[in-house]
């Protein structure tokens, strides 16, 4: 489901998936309170939602649209690079933060990920996700105990850290907010390789996605220096 005040702007997003045969929106809004009337019905297994709506703003009606369809993914799609809208958005329960200046197949590759549960945020906001979640001085994700993170001695562990060399190099790489291509080709390394050096990384420090990684690897540099 697609929810945008801009007409024209939704309705080109609506030509624009329609493309794509594994995709279908289901239904379209021009604001929040639409929205809300229709999800319970339409059930989409997204909602592509803009910010900067009139009356509610996106960010504050996530939980409401969560409330009245549960299983529905909320994806924020909007030109607001601002750091509290970022932050306000994943705390009240978006799956992603996504700008309007996406490729359209990068796009539909969010929305996929979306739906399975993944969290998908702009590579280029990466950074100001760290900064705002630092800023607020609420911590995002408990920094777990080396000692107890793998049973067996790990490479790296020596020097306070659970994690081997190349997978600490996956992890800086991570905190730039590169995608597993853009790693892989950082790194010289197979793409399959970087999904299972990622995969490692969230197990053996207790994560369970790239964003936390990210403020972990940001808060252990801070604590570094």
């Amino acid at each position: 489901m697609v929810v945008d005040d801009h007409t024209l702007f939704r309705r080109g997003l609506i030509a624009l998936l329609g493309q794509d045969a594994g995709l279908q929106v289901v239904g379209e809004a021009g604001d929040a309170a639409e929205a809300l009337h229709l999800v319970p019905r339409l059930q989409p297994d997204v909602i592509l939602l803009d910010n900067h709506l009139p009356g509610v703003m996106g960010v504050d009606a996530i939980r409401g649209l969560r409330e009245v369809s549960p299983r529905s993914r909320v994806l924020m799609l909007t030109v607001s690079e601002d750091s509290q809208d970022l932050a306000t958005a994943l705390r009240n329960g978006a799956q992603g933060y996504l700008l309007k200046t996406i490729d359209g197949d990068l796009l539909a590759q969010a929305i996929r990920r979306a739906a399975r549960g993944e969290p998908v945020v702009s590579p280029e906001l990466m950074g100001k996700l760290v900064a705002a979640f630092q800023a607020q001085g609420a911590p995002v994700i408990d920094t777990p105990a080396p000692a107890a993170a793998e049973a067996p001695s790990a490479p790296g562990e020596e020097s306070g850290s659970p994690l081997s060399p190349r997978e600490e190099d996956v992890l800086r790489e991570i905190a730039r907010g590169l995608s597993n291509k853009e790693i892989a080709r950082a790194l010289d390394i197979a793409e399959t390789t970087v999904k299972i050096h990622v995969q490692h990384i969230l197990r053996k420090l207790g994560l369970t996605s790239r964003v936390q990684a990210a403020v972990y690897a940001s808060d252990r540099q801070r604590a570094d220096d």
